[in-house]
């Protein structure tokens, strides 16, 4: 096989392979094999027809043809290897020559990562906020804590936010009930948001009986983006009562004796989960820092389609948490260009941090064990609410393990960069990242490189999300 590589863009590649008849003899014999399998011919067994007779009977045409098949993927590889490629997509390939008995030509265009200098990666230095802890946060808290053994009690009165109501409601369009628009006996949190706009400022004021019709847009369905009239009756107005927070309430919802050593875990709670989210920060600083030394061309194709990719998310969590998109903008203080520019920038980032993560990992010789497979795969699966073995099933048997494979090498090339970096908070401090625990804490770890890099991995896996909403 000979074969050559033209360099279209920094981002793609045309492969052109030419291969000699005599490198297709096995394929050919392979073909013929199959197609013996496959006819009947009187005085052969079937599978023991002769090439000679196959050739009178089904045609040299389809058998040369079942080769050139087998053949052009083997050839595509060896040629991707030989040139050091590595594509990001499927090829567009052309037989360009050919004709029995002899050589064979085709072409491959494809989608390469691109090739770019890697830059020197140790040493980095980032900042970070500070770890910020303020008494609203805690009082927060315990406030969530106290609703949750709250308990709930009739009033004769007008509702008012934060009371807990039940309603009935319906949207019509145009005098009509909008299919899958009526909702009766449900119980709502005067305040909560999350719904239907305008529903909030309509049910302060009522009282059980009372009904009130308001303008609203649907986010969802198939008249989304149209206004229906809504109309929400109170059947009941109920107002939460919340125990108080003392000792007896501590030995009641945790297992501390005194209130004040459950605030003091709250705010130790608190103060952990600042610390993850911190490193969460670092994290990006770092990478950020990395990007900042080097060029990567990226290709569009795969720019546009995880701009797209990412929309859509955004699109179905709104509409999930019955927020329309021009909701959410006026919340966020965005226009919808300013929307676009920044989910733009964030895909580049976080595509251009795949390549050189990649990069990284091949120089430094990764490699993963079973149980590093394992344990990222049941982390993949709580992560979407499923069951590991299903997941990990669903996984294997639609060759998605390669995908699972570089998100673990990325992992470890993540950890790698930020292990050696130096992150300091605004006030000056170093920020602990080599010793910090998946749940916060900081402690010396039996293993370092595989607890470092699994702190940086369940970061990893959550960039998408954090990139979005």
């Amino acid at each position: 096989m000979k074969s050559a590589v033209e360099t279209l863009s920094p981002t793609r590649a045309k492969l052109t392979v030419e291969v000699p008849f005599e490198e297709l003899k096995p394929s050919l014999d392979a073909a013929y094999q199959k197609i013996a399998k496959q006819i009947n011919v009187p005085g052969f067994r079937r599978g023991k027809v002769p090439p000679a007779v196959i050739d009178r009977q089904v045609g040299r045409g389809p058998v040369l043809d079942e080769a050139i098949n087998a053949v052009v993927p083997q050839q595509y590889m060896a040629a991707l290897q030989e040139h050091d490629l590595e594509p990001l997509a499927q090829p567009e390939i052309e037989v360009t020559k050919f004709e029995d008995n002899e050589s064979l030509e085709f072409t491959a265009e494809v989608d390469v990562k691109p090739d770019f200098e890697l830059p020197s990666y140790e040493g980095l230095e980032a900042t970070v906020e500070d770890i910020e802890i303020s008494d609203s946060d805690v009082d927060e808290q315990v406030e969530a804590l106290r609703e949750r053994f709250g308990t709930l009690v009739p009033v004769e009165r007008a509702a008012a936010e934060g009371d807990f109501v039940t309603i009935d409601l319906l949207a019509a369009a145009n005098g009509e009930a909008v299919e899958g628009g009526e909702v009766t006996g449900m119980s709502y949190k005067v305040g909560r948001g999350g719904m239907i706009d305008g529903l909030d400022e309509a049910l302060v004021g009522l009282s059980a009986g009372d009904d009130k019709t308001f303008d609203s847009e649907l986010v969802g369905g198939d008249l989304v983006g149209e206004t229906v009239q809504v109309t929400v009756k109170v059947t009941a107005v109920q107002e939460q009562q919340l125990p108080e927070y003392d000792d007896e309430f501590a030995q009641l919802a945790s297992e501390f004796d005194t209130s004040d050593e459950l605030t003091a875990d709250v705010r130790e709670r608190l103060g952990r989960g600042k610390r993850l989210e911190q490193a969460a920060a670092a994290r990006d600083a770092v990478l950020e820092a990395l990007l900042e030394k080097v060029e990567i061309p990226l290709p569009e194709v795969m720019v546009t389609d995880e701009l797209n990719a990412r929309r859509q998310n955004v699109e179905q969590q709104l509409a999930y948490s019955g927020v329309s998109m021009e909701k959410y903008l006026e919340d966020e203080g965005q226009t919808t260009e300013e929307f676009e520019a920044d989910l733009e920038r964030r895909v580049r980032d976080a595509v251009a941090a795949q390549f050189i993560l990649d990069k990284i990992a091949k120089k430094e010789e990764f490699g993963i064990d079973q149980a590093e497979l394992s344990e990222h795969l049941v982390r993949r699966a709580q992560q979407s609410g499923q069951d590991p073995q299903e997941f990990a099933n669903h996984m294997f048997e639609h060759n998605h393990i390669p995908e699972l494979v570089q998100e673990i090498m990325r992992g470890k090339a993540l950890a790698q960069i930020v292990e050696s970096a130096t992150v300091k908070d605004a006030s000056g401090n170093v920020v602990e990242l080599k010793n910090l625990r998946p749940d916060g804490t900081i402690g010396e770890p039996v293993d370092e490189t595989a607890d470092t890099a699994e702190v940086a991995d369940e970061t990893t896996d959550e960039t998408k999300a954090d990139d979005e909403i």
